[in-house]
């Protein structure tokens, strides 16, 4: 809290106004570090990267969000998430570089249905993707062009 902080009065003084402070909740799990919510100025993080990797977390991602709900609130929400605007506040405000991405190591595990078509090789869809079929998208293997057909076996990995 103290590192957003920072960054809000910052902010504050390089554009001389106040900026709403966020609703902040370390629930966010999966791959992502962080995520900003512009509507609703919340920041969710993942408390498992912070824990894992405390100091680049502070140092960057903790500014990375922040700068995501600055630039909403200074240009509106008709610019790009990473676009000139949010880089400006993360090089010229900040000092950071503007990253798009975290590089902290992810463990993945979870399901993966296997899928076939005409070709030799079964596909893996992950269980998003593999929700999104339940639906009704299809999928066309890159490779031959059929559609993509579940064939009922999954698989758990960790």
């Amino acid at each position: 809290m103290a590192r957003l902080e920072h960054c809000y009065q910052l902010a504050e003084a390089r554009f001389n106004r106040r900026f709403p402070r966020p609703r902040v909740d370390l629930d966010l799990r999966g791959q992502r570090a962080g995520v900003a919510y512009l509507g609703r100025n919340l920041l969710r993080f993942n408390g498992q990267m912070y824990r894992d990797h405390s100091e680049d977390f502070l140092e960057q991602t903790v500014p990375h969000e922040a700068a995501h709900l600055i630039a909403d609130q200074l240009f509106g929400q008709r610019i790009r998430p990473h676009g000139p605007e949010w880089q400006s506040i993360m090089t010229g405000l900040f000092e950071l570089p503007a990253q798009r991405c975290h590089n902290y190591p992810v463990k993945r595990r979870g399901t993966r249905y296997y899928y076939r078509c005409g070709c030799p090789a079964e596909v893996h869809f992950t269980p998003q993707r593999h929700a999104w079929v339940q639906r009704g998208r299809q999928y066309q293997c890159r490779r031959c062009g059929n559609l993509l057909h579940f064939t009922g076996q999954q698989a758990f990995h960790s």
